[in-house]
């Protein structure tokens, strides 16, 4: 199976592409949602979160995680949230390598696995499980303009952007940069183009050394 890492900034288009690689028949992983599962109640993570951070951010029933919580001691400081980021990718990065080689897709053998990565710098260490890494590339200022045009405010996008690696380190560390400049269509044709492509030549590995 061909394995994609899928990254970009906050409104970059990162979404829509791994949507359209799913239609055409990709396998898609959310590295989010392996993120929340990692932090489900009774996982060594949210125990070791707990321990760091403080118990008191377990519900005493469930064993919930009070994430907002976390999040405003996780990020008071560089040194608690480098400490959280300890805590936390290892899981990630053993869940996602876990994912990729197990029978999780059944019955199903799918030629393709798009992997979607909201902060490729955190997954350096991973890079090795990725057959090609993809990432869909807008220039900030037209990212936040189109983040606010769909309701968030600018200094909510600031805050996110700045903790996302650059534009130009993305592009630095992509095998394949699809440009988002244009309009809906071109982005797609970009996409079929790009599958299109890689069937042809079998699906071989484009970075050196997978």
């Amino acid at each position: 199976m061909y394995t994609v890492f899928l990254a970009g900034g906050i409104a970059s288009g990162k979404s829509t592409v791994a949507a359209e690689l799913e239609r055409l028949g990709a396998w898609r992983i959310d590295l989010d949602q392996i993120s929340r599962e990692v932090l489900e109640p009774g996982t060594p993570t949210t125990h070791a979160i707990a321990e760091a951070f403080g118990r008191d951010l377990l519900d005493p029933k469930t064993g919930e995680l009070n994430r907002r919580l976390l999040a405003t001691r996780a990020f008071a400081t560089r040194e608690d949230a480098a400490l959280l980021e300890a805590l936390e990718l290892p899981a990630i990065r053993e869940r996602l390598a876990e994912a990729l080689t197990s029978s999780v897709c059944g019955a199903w053998e799918p030629v393709c696995c798009v992997v979607e990565v909201p902060l490729l710098d955190r997954m350096v260490e991973s890079f090795d499980l990725a057959d090609e890494i993809v990432v869909v590339n807008l220039p900030v200022a037209k990212r936040r303009e189109r983040a606010i045009g769909r309701g968030m405010t600018g200094e909510d996008f600031d805050v996110r952007a700045a903790n996302q690696p650059t534009d130009e380190w993305l592009v630095e560390h992509a095998d394949t940069v699809i440009s988002n400049e244009g309009t809906l269509d071109e982005l797609l044709a970009q996409v079929h183009a790009w599958w299109s492509e890689r069937e042809q030549a079998g699906w071989r590995p484009v970075r050196k050394g997978v």
